[in-house]
């Protein structure tokens, strides 16, 4: 089992930044595959970014290329999200979630999953 704890959301306004973090505990969170999702009000939840165990590999969806990075720090057993230039319809609640397979932009692809942070982003 893996537990996972987000933090860092927030109100911010447009043009702004936050940095999410996740918590890993309960297995080896080095040879994990970290992603962060999430999930606007009425709409289905969207794939961010992902790190693969190691760091060497990112992915990032198209809508946050330039905005926001995932980046790791397995001795602290914590991924980040640096998100910058924040834009109103960045708001929703961004989940992490971890898998132990290769890299993947899939939701469904991933065995464990945090309770969310909201982010919520004035105009």
């Amino acid at each position: 089992q893996v537990q996972l704890v987000e933090s860092g959301g927030g109100l911010v306004q447009t043009g702004g930044s936050l940095r999410l973090s996740c918590a890993a505990s309960g297995r080896t969170f080095s040879s994990l595959t970290m992603g962060w999702f999430r999930q606007a009000p009425g709409k289905e939840r969207a794939f961010v970014a992902a790190i693969s165990w190691s760091g060497a590999r990112i992915y990032s969806s198209d809508f946050v290329k330039g905005r926001f990075a995932i980046s790791r720090d397995n001795a602290k057993n914590t991924v980040y999200l640096q998100m910058n230039s924040l834009k109103p319809e960045d708001t929703a609640v961004y989940y992490c979630a971890a898998r132990s397979g290769v890299i993947s932009d899939t939701g469904g692809e991933y065995d464990y999953w945090g309770q969310g942070t909201q982010v919520t982003v004035s105009s």
